[in-house]
């Protein structure tokens, strides 16, 4: 028999009442927590995706800068090899001036130094020397420095061969940044 307040509501339909509120509240409770937890994993897995993103962006701007810079020192490479195996004794001081554009450093010196007996030996012979790069290969190379291998063939006429003969060039040069320009700093032949 159910016992009758003084409220009118009988202590069973009173329990049953606050059994439901406290199922309830349980029930809420328990979605908050669920809630909480998602939202705490949304956060986490953001952050994740956000740092993994940006690594592999820092990552393939380091990659294109690497090949920028490898181009960069190819192409220049080449012009070097270009500009001094191309050479005309009708217009010397022209490529002369060319080949001193890309130089620095020693070769640009002994470049300069030798430019008035080259010139007059040139116009002599009347030479003409028509390059061409066929190939061209990094040995080494960092941010301020690079070794470039670089394959020329050349037709050669002058005095002596006045039909032209073609050589091949292997020339190795050392390449250095300077002001934002790679330049040459050495050229040997090898092999």
């Amino acid at each position: 028999m159910a016992t009758r307040r003084t409220d009118g509501m009988s202590t069973e339909v009173t329990e049953r009442m606050n059994a439901e509120v406290t199922e309830r509240m349980n029930a809420d409770g328990g979605k908050r927590v669920r809630h909480r937890a998602l939202s705490a994993g949304l956060v986490v897995a953001t952050v994740l995706t956000t740092a993994l993103s940006i690594w592999l962006a820092v990552g393939l701007a380091g990659q294109r800068g690497a090949e920028q810079r490898r181009q960069d020192v190819l192409a220049a490479a080449r012009q070097s090899a270009l500009n001094f195996t191309s050479l005309d004794y009708r217009h010397y001081d022209r490529d002369s001036g060319n080949v001193l554009k890309s130089a620095t450093g020693d070769f640009k010196e002994q470049f300069t130094a030798q430019t008035e007996q080259l010139t007059a030996l040139v116009a002599e012979n009347k030479s003409v020397s028509e390059g061409q790069v066929l190939e061209a290969g990094i040995v080494r190379s960092d941010a301020r420095s690079a070794r470039v291998l670089v394959v020329a063939d050349s037709k050669v006429t002058n005095t002596a061969v006045p039909k032209g003969e073609a050589r091949t060039y292997r020339l190795q040069l050392d390449l250095v940044l300077k002001d934002g320009r790679w330049l040459t700093s050495d050229v040997e032949f090898v092999g």
